[in-house]
């Protein structure tokens, strides 16, 4: 474990142990990777979204600074809650623009004006959370693989340490989960 890593870590623990100042000397350190986190789960919006991945960094970190009694591991830990809270961040946008779509939240509205919702990017990814649910059902650990390195953009060894199991193992759940999820949401 290289410095960095060793006092990302140590920053973390204090935080989690209630020391406000922690979290002021992390942010600047985590920062940009949160932002890359975000860039990557971005890119499975559909197109025209308006939500940048500094909106949603800001979001995940609302969320963020209220969670309480985490004894967080490591820094690749911190990188997988933050993914995980980005991903429900962005399946609760879904959700409502389907909703919306249905009728929910009904008020008249000039149809000139109306953003475009024909992406149908809202719906797969409800399909995807559905299918990874399932398959969390089946399998945990394949499911929180396919978490970490798919909406959280973690690497193979990044994922591995967050999990505790060799990299070897990520990959081999890595592939069996992807094509698992491929013919789950085939059949749909």
């Amino acid at each position: 474990m290289d410095d960095e890593t060793s006092e990302t870590t140590q920053l973390l623990r204090a935080w989690a142990d209630g020391d406000r100042s922690a979290l002021e000397r992390l942010t600047p350190r985590v920062y940009r990777t949160l932002r890359r986190i975000a860039g990557h789960q971005l890119q499975n919006e559909r197109a025209g979204q308006t939500l940048q991945p500094t909106a949603l960094v800001h979001e995940a970190y609302l969320e963020l600074i209220d969670i309480t009694n985490v004894d967080w591991q490591h820094r690749a830990h911190f990188f997988a809650v933050s993914a995980r809270i980005m991903r429900h961040i962005l399946l609760d946008r879904a959700r409502r623009r389907v909703a919306a779509r249905r009728g929910g939240n009904a008020e008249r509205v000039n149809l000139d004006e109306l953003p475009d919702l024909a992406g149908g990017r809202a719906s797969e990814l409800i399909a995807l959370d559905e299918a990874l649910n399932a398959l969390a059902k089946i399998d945990a650990r394949k499911a929180r693989v396919v978490e970490l390195r798919f909406f959280g953009g973690l690497s193979v060894d990044e994922s591995a340490a967050v999990l505790a199991i060799s990299p070897e193992t990520v990959m081999r759940d890595w592939k069996f989960a992807r094509s698992w999820l491929q013919a789950e949401l085939s059949r749909d």
